[in-house]
């Protein structure tokens, strides 16, 4: 089980299971959202539990997605696809050790000018496709 918080603590986060690799998002949304890049791991919505939900703020920031935040502190946790059964929970408010590692950068042809990209993870200019939408034949 995998726990995290806000950084003043009034939520509190459980995550059922091994964290999924995070991806680090390069969007002009993730960055003004985190203020700078944000990291994250899909969590399925049935493994994670709240505690302090009543603390926790949504920002609708399009359609598709609500951004969810401490309404004491502002910390940036969440990151929600309403129409998916998974959200992404952001790594630095994951208590320490993890277990895991960066595995892909998305949307890097948004990326911000004053930064470059330095280490060998996989690169896409938007997301590559998800295991689902590459069919059985992929």
């Amino acid at each position: 089980m995998a726990t995290g918080a806000c950084l003043c603590g009034a939520v509190r986060f459980e995550v059922e299971g091994e964290l999924a690799p995070p991806d680090a998002c390069h969007c002009s949304q993730c960055r003004k959202t985190s203020g700078h890049v944000w990291a994250s791991t899909d969590v399925a919505k049935s493994a994670l539990t709240i505690t302090g939900a009543d603390r926790l703020c949504w920002y609708q920031s399009s359609p598709k997605v609500r951004r969810g935040f401490c309404g004491t502190c502002g910390s940036a946790l969440f990151w929600d696809p309403v129409q998916r059964n998974t959200i992404g929970v952001a790594m630095g408010a994951f208590d320490q050790p993890t277990g895991t590692f960066l595995h892909v950068h998305i949307y890097t042809g948004s990326k911000g000018d004053y930064y470059d990209i330095a280490d060998a993870v996989p690169q896409f200019e938007t997301v590559p496709p998800r295991p689902e939408q590459l069919g059985s034949g992929a």
